[in-house]
């Protein structure tokens, strides 16, 4: 079998079943792609022969020396301990010398000993979902019977941190947390979250629903923005006032991933988040019975590559299907977007995204963009300062100390809107920290 240099694939064993009823999930409804007879007698479980195909095709797709996996939902933890045990088992079969590395995504509902003793055991990294403190989290993120989460989540990750399991937080951003960001990273860094993800929730709903999926893609032009999605300077808001306290204080201490992934591009790397890539195409979604899909964000019937019970995972990767989905986030960039002064790290975000018109009238431009040109125009003095210490061999947290002196200038000095802005940048105020 050929092997690629690397791809992810975020695996679904449970498909869409969840055990919570988040609000603004955009994944609960996949479950209308699916009927009971395609499922197997309403079972929603990866069947095992599935399973042991996809790791051991995944294994084998690669060049690596590590193989790294990433179990998601719905919620995985429906599952059981033993359906993991058997994961790491079938891995540990197929590994041939490599190492193998494991993501868990949960809510942490079901978090118990047991699992907390598997993940410690395993090094499963945990990825949380928790939203903010109590009124923040408990605003969307509901059960079945709409009651409040946030307890079961807090005593799942005292279990986790009880354990040392490994662990990060996943904050989607919403149109009400996104009001109180500071809350938000202060509460975070108490309950012991070291990585910190920030995910802006877009979402369109259609007016009239097909395949039973009424969260849409941008072709779409009979939707509109769900009621719960982040307003798009806002976000750039939200991201700003957590680098504010992050810049000042926090710098090698926490680490939040858009932070980081901007540093990495600033640098000159490539930036380790799809979104911010000029290409797409490396991060697919597998569904609970083999099928294929293009990515998380495009589970859809037009984008369903195959199923790899009947085709070779690294022949459904390297399809032309899938290359020209991944290219077309390049080539369908519009020019308002091609000619902008923070292209080189947005690059148009993630293409779910992208259903407004650009100034001059041109489909195709991002509904956060907005956001973004306000927050990535906003910490590049400090993303130059930061690159500058690692060429002359410094660590970048020094950031910090030039920050707050930076920040004594502002508060010492009246700038107007038109004058050259205090951190030195060259730039006029407005057009730099003047946001």
């Amino acid at each position: 079998m050929s092997s690629s240099p690397g791809f992810h694939v975020m695996a679904k064993p449970i498909g869409p079943i969840c055990n919570i009823d988040c609000k603004y999930c955009f994944y609960l409804e996949k479950e209308n792609l699916y009927s009971a007879k395609q499922r197997g007698k309403n079972n929603w479980a990866m069947p095992d022969d599935v399973l042991e195909e996809y790791i051991k095709q995944k294994i084998e797709s690669t060049d690596t020396d590590e193989e790294s996996f990433v179990w998601q939902g719905g919620e995985p933890t429906l599952l059981g301990v033993d359906y993991f045990r058997k994961v790491v088992q079938l891995q540990n079969k197929y590994a041939n010398g490599k190492k193998i590395n494991n993501a868990f995504q949960t809510n942490g509902i079901l978090i118990d000993s047991e699992w907390c003793e598997f993940f410690a055991e395993n090094s499963f990294l945990i990825g949380l979902s928790i939203d903010g403190p109590r009124e923040l989290h408990d605003k969307y993120r509901v059960d079945k019977g709409s009651r409040p989460t946030f307890d079961r989540v807090i005593h799942g990750l005292k279990l986790l941190k009880k354990h040392k399991v490994d662990f990060n937080t996943l904050t989607v951003v919403q149109k009400d947390n996104s009001y109180h960001p500071l809350e938000v990273y202060d509460f975070l860094k108490e309950i012991g979250s070291g990585y910190m993800q920030f995910i802006p929730i877009v979402e369109r709903i259609s007016k009239e629903p097909t395949n039973g999926l009424s969260i849409v893609l941008p072709g779409n032009k009979n939707a509109e923005v769900s009621d719960w999605s982040v307003e798009p300077e806002q976000f750039g808001n939200f991201l700003i006032e957590i680098f504010n306290r992050w810049v000042l204080n926090d710098v090698g201490k926490y680490f939040v991933q858009i932070f980081d992934v901007s540093l990495e591009v600033w640098v000159g790397l490539q930036a380790g988040l799809c979104l911010f890539n000029e290409t797409c195409g490396k991060a697919l979604a597998l569904e609970h019975n083999g099928d294929l899909y293009s990515c998380d964000h495009y589970v859809f019937p037009e984008n369903k590559l195959g199923n790899i019970m009947e085709n070779p995972l690294i022949k459904m990767v390297e399809s032309e299907q899938q290359k020209k989905f991944g290219t077309d986030k390049k080539d369908k960039l519009p020019a308002y977007c091609r000619n902008c002064e923070v292209k080189f790290i947005c690059n148009g975000e993630c293409p779910k995204n992208r259903f407004l018109n650009t100034p001059d009238g041109e489909p195709g431009l991002n509904y956060l963009c907005a956001g973004y040109k306000k927050f990535f125009n906003y910490i590049d003095p400090y993303m130059k300062f930061m690159d500058n210490e690692l060429k002359i061999g410094r660590t970048p947290a020094n950031v910090m100390r030039w920050a707050r002196e930076k920040d004594k200038k502002f508060q010492a000095v009246k700038v107007g809107r038109n004058e050259p802005c205090p951190c030195g940048s060259g730039k006029k105020y407005k057009n730099c920290c003047g946001v």
